[in-house]
């Protein structure tokens, strides 16, 4: 089934829409409020992610951005603010379409279908990679070197994303910080270099793909 994520904080319109969506094939998880929404997808892989834009603790639009500097699912705004420059901030921030409330459960089935089917080359793209005998499977968290499977933890598998995602880029241990381990966090930026160390000998000899560049970070280049 696909996995999606839904934020609205309209108690009705989001156990409406979570109904209708799960008895149209889609398994959905849905919060009332930005934040926990945005926990949820750090935590989780979802295929398709539908945003309302007025909610407690974080507005759909900083979900958003936070969204699209982890990796780029495609997105769904659910909003009554019909004003152009909503929808332009929102299409700017990398949202894939607007659906404006009050709105049809089927219209929206339609675009939640829509919208994967035409962004299936960019989504299965970062669901799987393989790179000579390093094989990924990021939905079913699996992994494989030379034939042979790999035990990663969830951490490694985020980390591994967004070094896919950002192929042949330097990326600094501050961003990868930001990313990976959240805002937030509060300890030394050591703790890449020593999860790195760890998942380059998980990764055996493609641990090489994980590049070092003195002074300014890792970059990923298989």
């Amino acid at each position: 089934m696909c996995r999606i994520l839904l934020a609205e904080d309209n108690d009705g319109l989001r156990e409406v829409m979570a109904d209708f969506l799960s008895d149209n094939g889609f398994t959905v998880d849905a919060f009332a409020d930005g934040m926990s929404a945005w926990d949820a997808f750090c935590e989780n892989h979802y295929r398709l992610v539908l945003l309302d834009v007025m909610m407690p603790k974080m507005n759909g639009f900083d979900v958003c951005r936070r969204i699209r500097a982890k990796e780029d699912v495609p997105i769904l705004f659910l909003t009554a603010r019909v004003q152009e420059e909503d929808q332009l901030l929102g299409y700017s921030l990398g949202a894939d379409e607007y659906i404006v409330k009050p709105f049809s459960l089927p219209v929206l089935v339609a675009k939640c279908r829509a919208i994967l089917e035409r962004t299936v080359g960019r989504t299965m793209a970062a669901e799987v990679f393989t790179a000579e005998g390093l094989s990924v499977n990021f939905v079913t968290c699996k992994a494989n070197v030379d034939g042979k499977d790999v035990d990663l933890q969830d951490l490694d598998y985020r980390l591994l994303r967004y070094f896919i995602a950002n192929r042949g880029r330097v990326l600094t241990r501050e961003q990868i910080l930001d990313r990976i381990w959240g805002l937030d966090y509060e300890g030394s930026d050591r703790v890449v270099d020593t999860h790195i160390k760890k998942l380059r000998k998980a990764l055996g000899r493609y641990g090489r793909f994980i590049e070092t560049v003195i002074k300014e970070g890792y970059r990923f280049v298989p």
